[in-house]
């Protein structure tokens, strides 16, 4: 997800019809300039190499982020989410439209990873590895990072797990989705709401761990945007 706000104006944003290795390519309708969707980044037009800034975003289920989030607004599409149009292509063995350029055999084309990307240097998280080990403390790319996997939901979602100069170390408190999936800190012994990063218990109440932006992708389109990817193996 991205913010539209370009250069300190709002933009509106379409689908242009084009991929670029897979990957949808916008367009501005205010200037008619393409943006890679998987960059975040404009390729052609106006704002050629300028980037939208990211917004984080939770990708779960609705029940658990109703749970989180009770206030909540909701798109209204008229009745349409009965059933999701890629479904098959889910359990699928392609690999989009086309195939990918650079097949990486270290995971099947299709497996679910989180990936991170800093400066250029960038790491991906298998979700089979995180059903195994569902908070990983890495430092990578000179960050210092929290990797958590609600298990029951399959939400990932990265943190940087630095609170005032101070590192800190996670490990699961309490399984479950929504409010109920709770982690705790070594150093501290507070008690973290695991899908919105906040405090909610211990010395540390009220913090708010800071997001770092990932993305949630299949191996074969990260692998392919990014070849010198490091891979985490739990």
């Amino acid at each position: 997800m991205y913010s539209r706000i370009v250069q300190g104006e709002e933009h509106t944003f379409g689908v242009s019809g084009k991929l670029i290795m897979n990957a949808l390519v916008m367009y501005d309708h205010q200037t008619r300039s393409l943006w890679s969707q998987f960059l975040g980044r404009s390729v052609k037009g106006e704002f050629t190499g300028l980037s939208l800034d990211f917004v984080p975003v939770t990708h779960t289920t609705w029940s658990a982020w109703l749970d989180t989030h009770p206030d909540t607004l909701v798109l209204d599409k008229g009745g349409r989410y009965q059933r999701d149009t890629y479904d098959s292509y889910y359990r699928g063995n392609a690999a989009g439209v086309i195939v990918e350029s650079q097949p990486d055999f270290r995971l099947h084309r299709k497996a679910l990873v989180v990936g991170v990307d800093f400066d250029g240097s960038t790491k991906a998280y298998p979700f089979d590895d995180l059903q195994t080990v569902p908070t990983v403390n890495d430092t990578f790319g000179g960050q210092d990072i929290l990797v958590f996997l609600e298990r029951g939901t399959d939400t990932a979602l990265v943190f940087d797990r630095a609170v005032d100069g101070e590192l800190l170390t996670f490990e699961v408190h309490q399984e479950g989705p929504g409010t109920q999936a709770l982690l705790r800190d070594l150093e501290t012994g507070s008690t973290w709401m695991a899908l919105t990063g906040v405090a909610v218990d211990g010395p540390l109440k009220g913090v708010v761990l800071e997001r770092v932006p990932s993305f949630l992708s299949f191996w074969f389109a990260w692998s392919d945007w990014n070849p010198d990817t490091e891979l985490f193996e739990g």
